[in-house]
């Protein structure tokens, strides 16, 4: 658990600055707006959607001008990988689907702004002076949670929980960068449980691809989202490096 003191490999050297504030500002208003935004999509009509949008990308690209170019290249990776798996594992494979059956307009700056407060989480003061406790709060709650899910109490028995919910320790304990995985649990279990009580997507009874059950949401559902901050992390760098050698090229 020692590992919990650091944040390896993040941030990069160039913006290795805690703005301390601004983190919790930031995760905040990502908590408050992911309730106002699901609520409303759960009994608006679909034009609303794009309204919500409107507003994402709006305050998304505003919290962006005080982050480094690494951190915005990091969403920018996140959001087109989030969009890809959203289509593929709701649209294509229907393991949840959403009210209209569409992939609604706010989602890439939506799940921009989910990274982003998984950051925020992971780099503020608050989780690099607790992370011992947040780590073991954290494994306890998602343990107890798909422990209920496999249960003979529950109604809808998740196995597909369970089996995330080792991934997710996976992720927790091997991945380059647990402090950012500790926050995305916090955010990404908050919007899909306020998601699905407001009926704006529902998991299907049984995943279509392993044909076992899950529940709605999944206990290990943040194991999904810690893919989306890995491949941003690892991408980051490469492909920023790839846009220099671009521009250097036509210099």
């Amino acid at each position: 658990m020692n590992r919990f003191f650091s944040l390896p490999h993040f941030p990069a050297p160039d913006c290795d600055v805690h703005h301390h504030p601004r983190d919790y500002l930031i995760a905040a208003f990502t908590f408050i707006t992911v309730t106002i935004c699901l609520t409303t999509d759960g009994y608006a009509p679909r034009a609303m959607q794009y309204v919500l949008a409107g507003f994402g990308w709006l305050f998304l690209l505003g919290f962006l001008r005080g982050e480094c170019k690494y951190v915005r290249t990091q969403v920018a990776v996140a959001v087109t990988f989030a969009v890809i798996g959203e289509y593929f594992a709701s649209i294509f494979m229907q393991g949840y689907i959403y009210r209209f059956g569409n992939l609604p307009a706010y989602v890439p700056p939506g799940h921009g702004l989910v990274y982003l407060t998984a950051v925020a989480l992971g780099r503020s003061g608050f989780f690099q002076r607790y992370s011992r406790h947040i780590a073991v709060f954290v494994v306890s709650v998602c343990g107890l949670w798909a422990l209920w899910g496999v249960s003979s109490f529950t109604q809808r028995q998740d196995l597909i929980g369970a089996l995330l919910f080792g991934i997710f320790l996976l992720y927790l304990f091997k991945g380059r960068s647990p402090m950012v995985y500790l926050g995305a649990f916090f955010i990404t279990s908050w919007l899909e449980i306020v998601g699905t009580s407001a009926g704006t997507w529902a998991w299907a009874v049984i995943d279509p691809a392993s044909k076992l059950p899950q529940g709605n949401p999944p206990s290990g559902v943040a194991a999904w989202y810690c893919l989306v901050d890995a491949v941003a992390i690892a991408g980051a760098t490469p492909l920023l490096q790839s846009l220099e050698r671009t521009v250097r090229y036509w210099r």
